[in-house]
């Protein structure tokens, strides 16, 4: 497997006052699919799995994940963990347009370029944060690669295949509205749109004015052309490591990820929603995902004696009886930020939790 390229490239800015810019390193790598690039943080930890990302539509790593992981309570993770941020076909920064009649590859193939970094890399076990398609092609990866993924964080991610009213609705639109409005409609909420604040703007601005646009439609279409994951509750197809579904309260993916909640099995998962966070929450809200993302690791045994965040001293956690809207939702926990005092204890994920940030 033929190395394409190999840069050297700094954060833009340092991630704390004092800290210098950690050193990253590009790769392109072919793939039976075509190539596919990636950049690596960090140095491999012994016997710790890597922190693999993927996006969403329009997104690359650096648009989609920036304000997470350069969020300062996320140090601590980031000093724990390599970093893997992988941009789809054509995503990268800089990457030339496809030349007319370019078969994109479907989110199947993607993830299937997923084996061919790993391999490259050396890498043995992820730990995969996606959003949206990109939260769809970890999990098609992870049902393909059970051994190789320790845990999922997904967020926004619909694991069903456009049914035909969900088609004609999706051609409906495109004959109403351009491919930037589409999309902007599936990266954030109504609410969110019609506010038009300063980080729509610069979304709307940055895809409607994107030089790579036919390469973000292709994207586009390949995430609307999805096959059904197939996702079945105690079924042989499902999720079997630890999951965190993630939502945004305004988000327009929520209807999705509570019925992916229902399909996955309740000691494996966290369902985490997350208030005032819209479409995209780990750019609105990057410390309370932050916050939820350690006590995940610490569920699976990493980082346990990492320290609370103001953001949990500041909590009560109750533990309340609940059903999902399909009665197959097991114990849920709410977390509140009505008290001053109490903390969010860690542990495995035992059972499935709602948590209201």
């Amino acid at each position: 497997m033929a190395e394409l390229q190999e840069v050297q490239i700094t954060e833009e800015k340092p991630l704390l006052p004092g800290q210098k810019p950690k050193t990253a390193k590009t790769h392109s790598v072919e793939t039976p699919y075509g190539s596919v690039t990636f950049t690596v943080y960090g140095t491999p930890k012994p016997k710790r799995p890597v922190i693999l990302t993927y996006h969403d539509v329009e997104l690359n790593y650096k648009s989609c994940f920036q304000p997470l992981f350069q969020f300062g309570d996320m140090q601590e993770i980031i000093q724990n963990f390599v970093r893997v941020h992988v941009d789809a076909p054509g995503m990268e920064e800089g990457a030339p347009v496809f030349p007319l009649g370019y078969q994109y590859p479907s989110l199947d193939k993607l993830a299937d370029m997923i084996p061919c970094i790993l391999q490259y890399s050396n890498f043995s076990t992820i730990i995969g944060v996606g959003v949206g398609a990109g939260a769809y092609i970890l999990s098609r990866y992870a049902l393909n690669h059970l051994d190789t993924v320790e845990g999922l964080v997904l967020i926004n991610i619909d694991p069903n295949a456009k049914g035909w009213m969900d088609w004609a609705a999706h051609k409906l639109t495109g004959l109403t509205s351009s491919i930037p409005e589409m999309i902007l409609g599936h990266l954030f909420s109504q609410e969110e749109l019609s506010g038009n604040s300063e980080l729509i703007q610069k979304y709307r601005n940055t895809i409607t004015h994107a030089p790579n646009l036919d390469d973000i439609e292709l994207y586009w279409n390949s995430y609307n052309n999805r096959r059904d994951l197939n996702l079945e509750r105690g079924g042989d197809i499902t999720l079997k490591c630890p999951v965190m579904l993630v939502v945004g309260d305004q988000a327009p993916h929520e209807d999705a990820v509570v019925e992916c909640n229902s399909k996955l099995d309740p000691t494996q998962t966290l369902f985490l929603k997350i208030a005032n966070s819209g479409g995209q929450p780990q750019l609105t809200q990057p410390g309370k995902l932050t916050e939820a993302f350690k006590y995940f690791l610490q569920g699976m045994g990493y980082m346990a004696s990492s320290c609370m965040t103001c953001l949990s001293r500041s909590r009560t956690a109750s533990l309340t009886s609940a059903a999902s809207m399909e009665g197959n939702r097991s114990r849920s926990r709410t977390l509140s930020q009505s008290s001053e005092s109490g903390a969010l204890s860690s542990g495995p994920p035992g059972h499935t939790m709602e948590v209201l940030c």
